[in-house]
């Protein structure tokens, strides 16, 4: 790139915020070939486009350390949508107009209903319910988590649950608490068992499911995020992302990761099978650069793996703390494996002794001389004390994730099942950072109902509910500051996923992924972060969303 050739793209009269710390801001920024090529307006020339942005924000491209775009995509395209906020009887009232017009024996397939459900659910009574609203018809819908399912009985029958069917390894079959049958609800692994079952009649084609990737990111290009990372694909989500790419139609820097177990998704292949494969779909922006992990599941459902028990219940008494999904021993021989063939690591973690057992075997690996493997833990909203500091000194990344850190539904569900000293003790964003941690933002869409990172930027500032349906503040001395917060959502997410080279700042030679806002965020009120609006996105030097 060489400094006598004109730039492509000025702009001018701009306030840039370029979250690199040699210039942490400007007025002007040009482009040339797709990367950034300074940070003034002298580098024009005759074909020059110069625009005049009037003194509006400029920033980094968001990316999302987090997310499911595929899965977010085909529930759009292809599947029953409704909020978390919705009651029985709206869920119920959702699935009868879903279901209408439907053979007799299509799938209703959908989500997500709250957390706080699951008594309510928990009854072969529901289930009835449940079947007379679909006609019959079998029915899969996932929780706010997307770790568990309620299903209808004719879903159950084509699974091959009933009444003497012995739970599954790691996951539970709910059963009527006076009956014994059944009830349709389905934790972690159990509900694997009628994913598999819906992909036997109801597979979808691989237009479908490039359809679904190519929707999703265009749903992203309108909240500004221009890279993210996939937090568990299938071949059909590699198959898709390749074959954009090949076709220029990938406008985003895509990170995947390869699932070495899945206790919920039903996907096949995963583990050594998908691994020793994933290198044959890389492309210019795709990435297939990480292995996922699933350590626990999630507080709501009690298996999430904690140092102290939960709060006694008839079915686990008084003494139950949840447990991880593999041994310490089994966990290192998976990063081992990953780190051995280039690969980094994912580990999904929401309780405090899945935490520590990743720490300490990436501390193992490290050990081994393992320097270049990236490391993440996944949502890790509750960390001991004891184990912030680790997180620095063994490059541990927290991938952080909305909703986790303001008042909300899961935080609710959350304070069912655990001492209230513990519940509201979520997500100590301020003390990892304070400790040196590298901290990236995710949205965890569609478990979040948007990835509108302003809504999570808002609440890790807050520690509020941006939507004012929740009141209070979730630990609120766990509060950011608004720069911290934006670099947690750009440049920290940025160098979490191995992209830090290409993206997560506009320096001179990076990726011209940027965004134009409709204020300055840094004059608004925090209570107002939330409604910030990106008026255009581009990636690569192109605007993808906005303008005219």
């Amino acid at each position: 790139m060489s400094d006598a050739m004109p730039a492509d793209l000025v702009l001018t009269n701009a306030t840039v915020c370029t979250m690199d710390d040699a210039t942490p801001w400007a007025c002007s920024l040009a482009v040339r070939d797709g990367k950034v090529l300074a940070l003034d307006d002298t580098a024009r020339g005759p074909g020059t486009e110069v625009r005049d942005l009037g003194g509006a924000f400029v920033m980094p491209g968001f990316v999302d350390v987090h997310n499911h775009h595929a899965l977010a995509g085909r529930a759009e395209l292809f599947e029953l949508t409704f909020g978390a906020d919705k009651g029985l009887a709206a869920i119920l009232d959702a699935v009868s107009a879903g279901a209408r017009g439907l053979g007799a024996d299509e799938w209703v397939i959908g989500g997500a209903w709250a957390s706080t459900l699951v008594s309510t659910l928990s009854q072969e009574s529901a289930r009835h319910a449940l079947d007379e609203a679909a006609g019959g018809r079998p029915v899969s819908l996932s929780d706010d988590s997307r770790h568990n399912r309620w299903a209808s009985t004719r879903a159950l029958e084509l699974a091959g649950i009933t009444a003497s069917t012995a739970d599954p390894d790691g996951g539970v079959i709910g059963r009527d608490p006076v009956t014994g049958a059944p009830t349709g609800i389905l934790l972690e692994a159990a509900g694997a068992l009628v994913e598999r079952a819906v992909r036997k009649t109801r597979a979808l084609t691989g237009e479908q499911h490039r359809q679904a990737s190519r929707r999703a990111i265009e749903t992203l290009h309108s909240f500004g995020v221009t890279a993210f990372q996939d937090a568990g694909v299938s071949l059909d989500i590699l198959e898709a992302l390749k074959a954009l790419d090949d076709a220029g139609e990938l406008d985003a820097w895509v990170v995947s990761s390869l699932l070495v177990n899945d206790p919920i998704f039903g996907f096949d292949p995963i583990g050594r099978p998908l691994l020793e494969i994933g290198e044959r779909y890389r492309s210019e922006h795709h990435r297939p650069d990480f292995v996922k992990i699933f350590l626990d599941g999630v507080p709501p459902t009690r298996t999430a793996a904690f140092l102290e028990p939960y709060l006694p219940d008839d079915v686990h008494g008084a003494c139950f703390h949840g447990a991880t999904t593999m041994p310490g021993a089994e966990l290192e021989g998976w990063l081992r494996t990953a780190a051995s063939a280039g690969l980094s690591a994912k580990v999904h973690c929401t309780g405090d002794a899945s935490v520590r057992a990743t720490l300490d075997a990436v501390e193992k690996i490290r050990a081994e001389g393992f320097a270049d493997a990236r490391f993440q833990v996944a949502h890790g909203q509750f960390v001991h004390p004891d184990d912030l500091p680790r997180f620095a000194a063994l490059g541990v990344a927290a991938d952080i994730s909305p909703f986790l850190w303001v008042p909300g539904v899961i935080p609710s569900a959350i304070a069912d099942v655990l001492p209230a000293d513990r519940a509201t003790r979520m997500q100590p964003n301020r003390a990892l950072l304070d400790s040196g941690a590298l901290v990236a933002g995710g949205s965890d869409w569609p478990v979040s109902e948007s990835p509108n990172a302003w809504e999570g930027i808002e609440g890790l500032v807050t520690r509020r509910d941006p939507t004012g349906a929740h009141p209070g503040a979730l630990w609120p001395e766990q509060a950011i500051t608004l720069a911290e917060a934006i670099e947690v959502f750009t440049l920290g997410s940025a160098r979490a996923t191995g992209l830090g080279d290409v993206t997560g700042s506009l320096t001179r030679g990076k990726s011209a992924d940027f965004l134009v806002l409709d204020r300055d965020p840094f004059r608004a009120a925090p209570t107002e972060l939330a409604t910030t609006t990106v008026t255009e996105t581009w990636f690569a030097g192109r605007r993808v969303f906005g303008g005219s």
